[in-house]
């Protein structure tokens, strides 16, 4: 009963709170962002309806027990199961982006613009937390900046294909975006693993190749590989059924297991073998599309089926951040600095390697504005870190949750400003007519 209370009332949450940032012009996204605070473990979910007496009810929205906040709790694992789930119908979308056909004239600019949009992210970020460094030596260590440096090249590929698809954004900075925000993955986990290597030998005076260069590596590969192999038995199996409906349930089923493999890890020796459900679902999606003739006409009935499941993730995440990190000082500094090293890497670096793989005007301007969110992939390296470097890896935590506060609220609505100012989102008139649309259309048929 609670489990079931808690969803529906998110839910509810969500799509009254994005009618309301309709009215704003604001995207969706945020407003579901902002819904689940709203009922949130710091909000209306800490209230304790206990005292009404009614059985398997205490509370409306999330409690802190919810998330593992409450002394002697654990996050409830639906919770996590929900998200991952999503995660993985959200990276297989993207997959779907990489069409040969399309990737042939924009493959070589955005494999440049990804690489060097990430590392010139973590350069910045790692430079002013250094400096930062000696102003704070006794809160900021050396080894905390280079970890926060190489989580700065994560961007949250969620809310961008969020915004995209509300405003069915079209042109060529959607284009090049998709794929730069599936490229970070694969970098963001190379540049982790090595800075992760280099911050524990700054800490404990020993370095190990293995777990710099060769666990990370190992990762994309397999990853690479595995969604590939899902990829081409999901097409060969599709094509045994004719019915729309078994397409759509097979395309679900396949979205699943792939997750599910996805989190299997194994170890030889002090090679760690494991899997990044990301890259797995977007390589799943990746060969689905190419290799599937009716891989377009799937994808918009499981798109449909998906937009429920996207809200709760949605107001889920909203529920996540932690509103009570803004008490402490010293991640207020470090996570203002971190922001603003991050944003300006960010977008210096698409910037330049735009200007470099000589990129359309609009697209040079704009991209870089549209890679600052960041949740998932960020939230899971400071985890990584919060279990093995201790206190300096509770602050480095906490300042991460502070910059995904800022940057899931404020980053759809600069992707929506953006996609507008570079003519991918149109603008339509109160009947939803869209004049430009239907003047091309014309002209197209002529």
């Amino acid at each position: 009963m609670q489990f079931f209370i808690s969803l529906s009332i998110a839910m509810l949450a969500g799509l009254l709170v994005s009618r309301l940032a309709k009215l704003l012009k604001l995207p969706a996204v945020t407003a579901y962002l902002v819904a689940g605070i709203l009922v949130g473990p710091f909000l209306f979910g800490a209230i304790d309806f206990s005292a009404l007496g009614i059985s398997g009810l205490s509370h409306i929205g999330f409690s802190p027990a919810d998330f593992g906040l409450a002394e002697g709790t654990t996050k409830n694992p639906a919770f996590t199961l929900l998200s991952e789930l999503s995660l993985g119908f959200i990276a297989f979308s993207i997959g779907n982006e990489f069409r040969l056909k399309d990737l042939k004239t924009i493959g070589r600019q955005a494999t440049v613009v990804g690489i060097l949009q990430a590392l010139a992210a973590t350069v910045l970020v790692d430079g002013a937390l250094l400096l930062l460094h000696f102003a704070i030596p006794d809160v900021l260590t050396p080894s905390m900046a280079i970890l926060l440096g190489a989580i700065a090249t994560a961007t949250a590929p969620a809310a961008t294909l969020m915004v995209v698809r509300q405003y069915k954004a079209k042109g060529k900075l959607t284009d090049i975006l998709l794929p730069v925000v599936a490229l970070d993955d694969a970098v963001g986990l190379v540049v982790f693993s090595v800075s992760f290597g280099v911050a524990r030998a700054l800490d404990l005076g020993t370095v190990s190749i293995v777990s710099v260069l060769v666990n990370p590596l190992i990762e994309v590969v397999i990853s690479l590989l595995l969604g590939a192999l899902m990829g081409w038995l999901f097409t060969f199996l599709e094509r045994f059924f004719h019915s729309n409906s078994r397409r759509m349930s097979m395309s679900i089923t396949f979205v699943m297991l792939t997750v599910a493999l996805s989190m299997l890890e194994f170890r030889i020796g002090e090679v760690k073998i494991g899997f990044s459900s990301l890259l797995v679902c977007m390589m799943l999606g990746c060969v689905f599309c190419n290799l599937c003739d009716f891989s377009a006409d799937i994808m918009g009935r499981v798109d449909k089926w998906t937009a429920p499941l996207f809200v709760l993730f949605f107001v889920l995440s909203g529920a996540e951040l932690r509103l009570d990190i803004l008490s402490s000082w010293a991640v207020l500094l470090v996570g203002v600095v971190y922001i603003l090293a991050r944003s300006v890497g960010k977008y210096l670096g698409a910037y330049g390697s735009c200007r470099l793989t000589r990129c359309d005007e609009k697209v040079t301007r704009w991209l870089g504005i549209t890679l600052l969110p960041q949740a998932g992939v960020a939230l899971g390296m400071s985890a990584v870190v919060l279990e093995t470097m201790g206190e300096s890896g509770v602050l480095v935590r906490n300042i991460v949750l502070f910059a995904v506060l800022v940057y899931e609220l404020i980053g759809p609505v600069l992707t929506k400003i953006a996609l507008t100012k570079s003519g991918d989102i149109r603008e339509k008139t109160d009947e939803g007519f869209d004049r430009e649309a239907f003047l091309a259309s014309q002209e197209e048929k002529k």
